[in-house]
This record gives C-alpha cells, structure tokens and sequence, in this order.
C-alpha cells in the first residue's frame, strides 16, 4: 500500500508544478504560495474530521509538537522558494532540482536517523544528481 501512496504522491507533485506553473502567471509568488497553503490546510482539517481523528491533538507529545512546527516552517520556506523559481524559471529545470530533495533527504536520513545507505541507495543518488545536471544544463 505504501508503494501506491508513494507514486499517487509523485502524480500530484507533478501536478502540482503543471499547475502552479500556470496559475501563478501574473501572481506574485509569496500570495500564490499562501493562497496554496489555505486550500492544503482546509483540506488537511477536512481529512482529520473526515476520520474522526481530532481528538488525538491533546494527546502529541512535545518533543511531537516541536519536530511538526519545524517540519511545517521547514515546508513553508520550500514552497516558498520553489514557488518564486517556477515563476521565474522554466518548469523543466526548476522541478529537477527541487528533486534533489531525494539525494538530501538520504543523506540526512543517514546523518541523523542512522539509516542504512546501501550501494543501491548510493547508486541512486549519484543516478538522480548526474540526471538532474543533465536535465538543467
């Protein structure tokens, strides 16, 4: 199942972009940004009453509380910064290098979390960076 969320998540990344592309024409990037995050937040509420799970807030911990809270500041300055490249930049260049999120994304999951990193995840991060130079150069 995790397999299919997974690349149900890449559809909609992808989307994303295609339609950020679009709609921000003419929109300065920080209100495109927020107008995207009122409608990501209405329907992350809409999901949690939708699945009765509102009742589970009171019970996160703090150490919980304090890694969401910079998760989501950690979100807000990326879609930030990718919404002012893609208005900018050419989608076909931007997206490849928001990518790269995947080579870092591992290295700190190495770093911090102690995961494993394999030859094969090795192989891949050299594979998705010389993909993204060939992609943007």
């Amino acid at each position: 199942m995790w397999f299919v969320l997974a690349l149900l998540s890449a559809v909609f990344a992808a989307l994303t972009s295609i339609l950020a592309k679009v709609g921000i024409e003419g929109v300065p990037s920080n209100l495109a940004t927020a107008i995207r995050t009122a409608v990501v937040l209405v329907m992350a509420w809409g999901m949690v009453f939708l699945t009765n799970t509102q009742g589970g807030v009171t019970d996160i911990s703090r150490k919980s509380w304090l890694f969401l809270i910079l998760s989501g500041l950690a979100t807000g300055a990326s879609w930030l910064c990718y919404y002012r490249a893609l208005q900018i930049g050419e989608a076909s260049k931007v997206v490849p290098i928001d990518k790269l999120s995947v080579v870092i994304t591992l290295a700190l999951a190495f770093v911090f979390l102690h995961e494993k990193f394999t030859a094969k995840s090795l192989a891949g991060c050299v594979l998705i960076g010389a993909g993204t130079l060939l992609m943007v150069l």
